[in-house]
């Protein structure tokens, strides 16, 4: 039975998953395009061409590689917080304050104080 405070843990790790299996999909559909090779006579229009589909493809590369380092980050957090040992309840023990023999006396900081 999972207990309350492993929930968040569960569903930390889990979140972690879904983005990575998210990321590796989009990195997969992304390889599976059919990339075309610009060929054309003059330089200008060479690189005016190939550098819209090159700054896409690095724009593309950029966000899967956020995507998996979110995701390899919250999925490593979840499973920290489920391995990490669970502290245990002992219930505090205060030791017995003794009686002063000197019931007599008062203290200097109760002097001339009126009691409520």
């Amino acid at each position: 039975m999972i207990s309350k405070t492993e929930i968040p843990n569960f569903t930390l790790l889990l979140i972690g998953v879904i983005l990575l299996v998210f990321a590796f999909f989009n990195a997969y559909s992304f390889l599976q395009k059919d990339l075309s090779i610009v060929s054309t006579s003059g330089i200008e229009n060479l690189f005016g061409e190939a550098l819209g589909p090159l700054i896409e493809a690095s724009i593309r590369v950029m966000y899967l590689g956020i995507m998996g380092w979110i995701g390899s980050i919250v999925t490593i957090r979840g499973v920290q917080l489920l391995t990490s040992p669970k502290p245990e309840t002992v219930p505090k023990i205060e030791p017995v304050k003794q009686s002063s023999k000197n019931s007599g006396h008062s203290s200097a900081k109760t002097k001339g104080k009126k009691s409520k």
